[in-house]
């Protein structure tokens, strides 16, 4: 088990430095730069940037070098834990991702919660009652979820919870508690009931698609001879299901976590921008519009972290759920 968890690693590595040089030559790839995007938006202003001030900054900021010195420097500053500097908000770029990180990390966390509680245990209800009310209310919803973007199914929300509660939605925290700077209760549940929207709004779309795989997936396992047998022998129907088939049926759900983890923080982006939050979603947004290239390829990194710490943790999850895996591995 510690030399498949090991391997798992080995190859998040390789798989994470190949995304490094693949975001960061992406970023590079529209035409200009942050420091032409900078001058247009000056010569709009009505201030004048010459040549000689133009070359100037160009040297200041390092985009007078070549691509690949360019990724060199940074890769190096990286492993020394400094992502370098954002040209657009001239701050550190860990300092800017540390601001951000937790709020998303926490959103992250209950949006994942609520997804997996929600989309198993509706799935798991609709494929032992098929073609029941319930099944095809769930279907219902759940082709709904996919269907209605994050950012409409926000807006919808906001609507209603302002207009027949009497709560603004948006942001993170309530106008009595902004400028508050120490913590009280209040605040904390305050910036929880702000949470819960953000959570509801991203994790729908999400579990409307896991309760479909769980469904599809437990039906069909349903219907297999061992099931069959099972019950003829006169096991108990509770034990039955939650023994052998699920564990099964939920392998393929176990194996998405990978995908999950960066596909909440990246889903936040619109979301997070319509609510008013403060998560990297946004900050990923403004980098790649003002080719922000240190701050976005930084971001870019975070995301494919969580993907391969998502992967490996779900290769670790399924080898445990599933005999099987463990098998093959010691035969490979």
């Amino acid at each position: 088990m510690l030399h498949y968890i090991m391997r798992r690693l080995l190859y998040g590595i390789i798989v994470l430095f190949l995304m490094t040089i693949v975001s960061f030559v992406i970023i590079q790839l529209p035409p200009g730069d942050y420091l032409t995007t900078y001058i247009a938006q000056l010569s709009r202003s009505g201030q004048v940037v010459d040549k000689a001030q133009a070359l100037s900054l160009r040297k200041q900021y390092g985009l007078d070098q070549p691509v690949y010195i360019q990724y060199f420097k940074w890769m190096r500053e990286m492993l020394h834990g400094n992502f370098g500097m954002s040209f657009a908000w001239n701050k550190p770029v860990t300092e800017l991702i540390a601001e951000r990180l937790p709020l998303t990390i926490m959103i992250s966390f209950l949006t994942l919660s609520f997804l997996y509680a929600m989309g198993i245990a509706i799935g798991i209800y609709s494929a032992t009652h098929q073609y029941s009310v319930g099944d095809y209310t769930f279907t219902v919803i759940g082709f709904a979820g996919l269907a209605i973007p994050n950012f409409l199914f926000a807006l919808v929300l906001m609507f209603i919870f302002y207009k027949y509660f009497d709560f603004n939605a948006a942001g993170l925290f309530s106008k009595q508690y902004l400028l508050q700077e120490a913590w009280s209760l209040g605040k904390f549940v305050d910036m929880l009931k702000h949470l819960l929207l953000a959570m509801i709004v991203v994790g729908t779309a999400g579990t409307a698609w896991l309760i479909r795989i769980m469904r599809g997936c437990l039906l069909d396992e349903l219907g297999k001879q061992y099931v069959i047998t099972a019950r003829a022998k006169g096991v108990e129907e509770r034990t039955l299901l939650f023994k052998y088939p699920v564990r099964v049926a939920i392998n393929p759900i176990v194996s998405t976590i990978g995908w999950e983890l960066s596909y909440v923080i990246s889903g936040q982006a619109i979301t997070s921008i319509v609510l008013g939050l403060p998560t990297v979603g946004p900050l990923l947004y403004s980098a790649l519009l003002n080719q922000d290239m240190y701050l976005a390829g930084s971001v870019i990194v975070v995301l494919c972290s969580l993907t391969v710490i998502g992967t490996v943790i779900s290769d670790i999850l399924l080898a445990w759920i599933d005999p099987r895996i463990r098998f093959e591995n010691k035969r490979d």
